[in-house]
């Protein structure tokens, strides 16, 4: 393969789930850790991805983040106002972060009253341009790939909590998988998220389903409602339907 092949390959990976792991792409690609090193430092210098430890991770995450520079920002403004149009005044809400929370946060009605619960920061912060509704931000150590708080103390307070509803932006969905992700404390956490909420919903661009990362969050029987930015009726969701969920 080609390093211009190789590298269309990482950003797309990149795109679509946030972050990659070096040791994924090098089975991924079938290269060696050097040519996987190399290829991310040049992505790295051109500004395209930003490189760490193990891996990379998408421009995505940079709080200043312009609106032009969010991948598939039209599909995420989509499933941003189907996921608005499920909270209701008085609710109690748990939310996850990524671009795609953003813009539900961003989506909601001017004069919405509503309890919203996060372990995110830009997502906090966002939700502070809702004047109408109360923010709790469960804070502790923070994932600086992730940007939420993370470990023991945020699982415990999550479980204190019985929200309405705990929408949740998603990494990888697979009818077989279910929801997975790379990143253990994140997953652990999300774990709790979804415990503390009596109905889950998935947020995902259609890219994302059907794939899989190494860590499981949970079976997709855990998760009520699939929103994308296709039509209900997409062969694509067929699958997600006929296990049981409800797709928007």
């Amino acid at each position: 393969m080609l390093k211009k092949e190789r590298q269309a390959y990482i950003i797309q990976q990149i795109n679509i789930h946030n972050k990659v792991l070096s040791s994924d792409l090098c089975g991924q690609l079938e290269v060696s850790e050097d040519t996987v090193r190399r290829d991310l430092q040049e992505l790295h210098e051109e500004g395209v991805l930003t490189k760490v430890h193990g891996g990379a991770l998408s421009k995505s995450f940079h709080f200043t983040l312009q609106k032009n520079n969010i991948y598939q920002h039209p599909a995420k403004k989509i499933i941003a106002q189907k996921a608005a149009a499920l909270i209701q005044d008085g609710m109690f809400v748990v939310l996850s972060g990524g671009t795609t929370i953003i813009e539900l946060v961003k989506a909601l009605p001017e004069n919405l009253n509503a309890t919203f619960i996060t372990v995110s920061v830009p997502t906090a912060l966002e939700l502070l341009n809702h004047p109408n509704c109360e923010v709790i931000f469960v804070g502790n150590k923070l994932s600086k790939t992730a940007q939420i708080a993370v470990g023991g103390e945020v699982v415990q307070k999550l479980s204190e909590i019985k929200a309405d509803l705990c929408f949740l932006g998603t990494n990888s969905i697979d009818v077989e998988k279910g929801i997975t992700d790379i990143e253990w404390d994140v997953i652990e956490v999300k774990r709790a998220m979804m415990n503390a909420a009596r109905k889950n919903i998935s947020l995902a661009i259609s890219e994302k389903l059907n794939t899989e990362q190494r860590l499981q969050i949970c079976p997709l029987q855990m998760i009520d409602t699939l929103i994308t930015e296709l039509r209900p009726t997409d062969e694509q969701l067929q699958p997600y339907s006929k296990a049981g969920i409800k797709v928007l």
